[in-house]
């Protein structure tokens, strides 16, 4: 995961932040989480707002069995918004993403496939939340294994059909929320790595058959047959569909 980011107007400090604090605690392997904010400022388009680690590697991130992990947590400050859609940590063509303040329980963080939620779970405050997205790119299947805090890593969700694919720097790592508004949320990050099988089920020792290194930085469930809204854009290459801001970051 390289550390290529697409923000807002303002200076990267304003979106982006990292500390030992950020990091989910059972993470031993990373000195640091990632704080990722969105405010008025953080705008695309005049509709979006957005703040987003997208991949920079020469590794082929849509190949075979991948397991894409990440650890997502929100506080009760500055709390994301529940009755505004989120869509966090997905592909350009949305084929698997979390979204938030949508489906059967707005309050939901909930885990969908080609726009229809498939899992569902409460998004508590201050509780860390940790994922891998089982993705077979030779089958054109997708799945979810899921955990929090510390415990290990379950399968949620078997493999499902969908249209699978990635150019290795589409998938992004943060939250674009599709109404403008006051006001700041902040998302926290942590334990980002893309592997090949085996999974690593436990939480804080991944990355040692990891196609990327980790980023340093950085339950209950429902099935229903919701469907929402896909952000879309012009269709360009790499990162000009995004509209936003393309720095290199020092992590």
């Amino acid at each position: 995961m390289g550390p290529d980011y697409i923000h807002g107007s303002q200076p990267t400090s304003r979106y982006l932040a990292l500390a030992p604090s950020y990091k989910n605690p059972a993470i031993t392997t990373e000195t640091n989480g990632l704080k990722l904010s969105i405010d008025s400022t953080s705008t695309w388009n005049s509709q979006f707002e957005r703040s987003e680690l997208i991949p920079q590697t020469t590794a082929n991130l849509g190949t075979g069995n991948l397991f894409y992990h990440f650890s997502v947590k929100r506080s009760a400050t500055n709390a994301p918004d529940p009755t505004l859609e989120h869509q966090v940590c997905f592909f350009e063509s949305h084929f698997t993403e979390l979204k938030y303040g949508v489906g059967s329980n707005p309050s939901n963080l909930v885990w969908m496939v080609q726009g229809v939620e498939k899992w569902g779970t409460p998004f508590t405050a201050d509780t860390w939340f940790n994922f891998a997205y089982d993705i077979n790119f030779s089958a054109g299947t997708v799945g979810l294994w899921a955990s929090t805090g510390s415990s290990p890593l379950t399968k949620v969700v078997q493999n499902i059909g969908a249209s699978t694919s990635t150019n290795s720097a589409d998938w992004h790592l943060g939250v674009l929320r599709l109404v403008n508004g006051p006001g700041t949320e902040d998302w926290y990050f942590s334990g980002v790595y893309v592997e090949n099988g085996p999974i690593t089920t436990a939480i804080g020792t991944g990355g040692g058959g990891t196609t990327t290194p980790p980023v340093t930085t950085t339950t209950k469930t429902t099935t229903t047959t919701t469907t929402t809204t896909t952000a879309t854009g012009p269709t360009q290459t790499q990162w000009g569909q995004c509209g936003g801001t393309n720095i290199h970051l020092s992590l």
